[in-house]
C-alpha cells in the first residue's frame, strides 16, 4: 500500500504476507480491551431486556472497560487475544498481504498512473471475502464467546477455560459444525470492512500525497488510518453486530432472522450500538496497523536489498 499509482510491489510475496501478519497481531494486541467492551455493548440487549434503560450494566467505551477491570480485573480485558492472534496470524495476514498482487492483477503489471477507486475496492473485497474468512471462522467464535462471558456468581463454573477448551467444548457439545456458526454475517463483514479499510487507505493516503508539504511519513500513515477506521465502521458496523449476536448466542436461526429480531426488539439504532467503541476499536486498529505495516516494509525491504 506503499505505491499508489505504481501498484508493483518492492519487497517480496513472503516478506509482504510475513509483514501484515505481523502488523495485524500488534494491533490486535493493543486494541482488544476496546474489542472486549465493543462486544459487552453489541451483546448488552439480554440484560437490558424488561428492565429499562437505567439498569444497562455497560454503558460507553470507557465505562465498559472500567466496569470489566473492576469487576473481572484487568486480564479480562484481552479475553480472546490467543484466537485473536490465530485469527490475525491466517487471515489478516492474507487479506492485507495479498491486497497489493491482486490489485496489480486487477489493473495489469504494466499499468502507470493512479489506480481506480473502483480496482481498489474490488482487490479488497476479493480479499476480505469467502475464502479466509472461512477458514478464520472458528477463530471469531471463539473469541466472541470468550469475550462475551461477564462476571459470574459465586461457585458457578465458567463455560470455556480457555481458547483451546472452547475449540474442543464447541465441537463437543454442539458439533464440529458449530465452528462455523454465523459465517454468513462474518463473510459479509470481513468483505465489506477489508473493502472499507484497504480501499480508503490507499485512497486516502494517495489524496493527501497530492497536497503540497505532505510526504510518505508517518504524519500521512495516521491520518490514513483514521480515515481508513471510519470508513470501515460507517459501512460495516450492522453486520458486525448481527455477527457478534449470531456468535455470542445460539438462539438465532440464521442471519436473516437474527437481523429481524434485532431489528423488532432493539430498534434500528440496535446495528449501530456500540458505533463509538466500534470506531475507537477499529479507527486505533487501523492507525497502529497501518503504521506497523509500513514501518515493517521498511525493515524487510532493507533486509532484502541490503
Amino acid at each position: 500500500m506503499a505505491d499508489h499509482g505504481n501498484v508493483k510491489s518492492d519487497i517480496s510475496f513472503a516478506g509482504t504476507i510475513a509483514s501484515s501478519a505481523f502488523a495485524a497481531c500488534f494491533a490486535e494486541i493493543c486494541t482488544i480491551p476496546l474489542d472486549t467492551a465493543k462486544v459487552r455493548l453489541q451483546l448488552q440487549k439480554k440484560a437490558a431486556a424488561g428492565e429499562g434503560v437505567a439498569l444497562l450494566k455497560y454503558r460507553g467505551l470507557l465505562g465498559t472497560v472500567g466496569t470489566i477491570a473492576r469487576e473481572e480485573g484487568l486480564a479480562a480485558l484481552w479475553k480472546g487475544i490467543i484466537p485473536g492472534l490465530h485469527r490475525q496470524c491466517l487471515f489478516g495476514g492474507l487479506r492485507i498481504g495479498l491486497y497489493d498482487p491482486v490489485k496489480t492483477f486487477y489493473v495489469g503489471k504494466d499499468h502507470v498512473g493512479d489506480v481506480p477507486l473502483s480496482k481498489k475496492v474490488l482487490a479488497a473485497l476479493t480479499t476480505g471475502s469467502a475464502l479466509g474468512i472461512t477458514i478464520a471462522n472458528p477463530t471469531d467464535l471463539v473469541k466472541v464467546r470468550l469475550q462475551s462471558e461477564g462476571k459470574l456468581a459465586p461457585g458457578v463454573p465458567r463455560r470455556y477455560s480457555g481458547a483451546l477448551n472452547a475449540y474442543s467444548t464447541i465441537v463437543r457439545q454442539e458439533g464440529f459444525a458449530a465452528l462455523w456458526t454465523g459465517v454468513g454475517p462474518n463473510i459479509a463483514r470481513n468483505a465489506i470492512i477489508n473493502a472499507a479499510e484497504l480501499a480508503s487507505y490507499d485512497q486516502v493516503k494517495q489524496t493527501i500525497l497530492k497536497i503540497p508539504g505532505f510526504t510518505d511519513n508517518v504524519v500521512t500513515h495516521l491520518f490514513a488510518g483514521l480515515g481508513a477506521g471510519f470508513f470501515a465502521v460507517c459501512i460495516g458496523s450492522p453486520v458486525d453486530v448481527v455477527k457478534s449476536r449470531m456468535m455470542g448466542d445460539s438462539g438465532y436461526k440464521n442471519t436473516l432472522d437474527c437481523f429481524a429480531k434485532t431489528l423488532k426488539n432493539d430498534g434500528p439504532m440496535a446495528f449501530y450500538r456500540g458505533f463509538i467503541p466500534n470506531f475507537g476499536r477499529l479507527g486505533s486498529w487501523n492507525v497502529i496497523m497501518f503504521l506497523t505495516l509500513e514501518q515493517a516494509k521498511k525493515f524487510v525491504r532493507s533486509l532484502e536489498y541490503s
